[in-house]
Parts: structure tokens; sequence; C-alpha cells
């Protein structure tokens, strides 16, 4: 079964910088609109950034100016730049496929101070 899978997380200092990836598990499903997510333990969903399938975005203003999301359609990838983190920044992050619903496992980000 297709699913979305996650990858790039991990530990940065305050200022640091990550990028995550979101890809299809299988080839032949082909990413449309896809919007990251993060959630921090006992607050709600909140979605980060989308991107439609001709590369508009949108940003959350918590992250306008540090944030970039890109896609590459010959990957069939969706990437999530991150720059200048911050403590509040830490979550776990997912991407969904907005056509389908189809949510990844995540991937956690942790900035410390």
């Amino acid at each position: 079964q297709v699913h979305l899978v996650e990858s790039g997380g991990g530990l940065v200092q305050t200022g640091g910088s990550l990028r995550l990836s979101c890809a299809a598990s299988e080839a032949g499903f082909t990413l449309n609109a896809v919007g990251w997510y993060r959630q921090a333990p006992g607050e709600e969903r909140e979605l980060v950034a989308a991107i439609t399938g001709f590369g508009s975005p949108y940003y959350a203003d918590s992250v306008k100016g540090r944030f970039t999301i890109s896609r590459d359609n010959g990957k069939n990838t969706i990437y999530l730049q991150m720059n200048s983190l911050k403590p509040d920044d830490t979550a776990m992050y997912y991407c969904v496929d907005s056509d389908t619903q189809m949510w990844g496992q995540g991937t956690q980000v942790t900035v410390s101070s």
C-alpha cells in the first residue's frame, strides 16, 4: 500500500537549519498538492506550509521568511527548507497529499535553546 515517507528531521540548535523531504513510498503515485503540518505535544496540529501542483506556496505567519516549500517533480518529492529555527518550531512534522488525504508517519524536529 502506498504511503508517504518524511525524512530529514533531527536535533539542531537555535538558528540552525534542516531540510525535510516528503516522497511517496512507491513509484507511480504522483504527489499533487501537498501540505506540511506540525504538532507539538499538547498542541493542536498546525498547517505550516503547502504547495500546489503548479508550485504556488502557502506559509503560516509563524514561519514566513524562514521556511521555504518546494517541489522536484522529477523526483516526485516535496521539500521543506527550514532556516533560523527556534525552540517553538520543535514538533513532529508530517506531510499530507491533499487529493488523497494520505499522511506520512512524521519526522521529529527538535530545536534546542
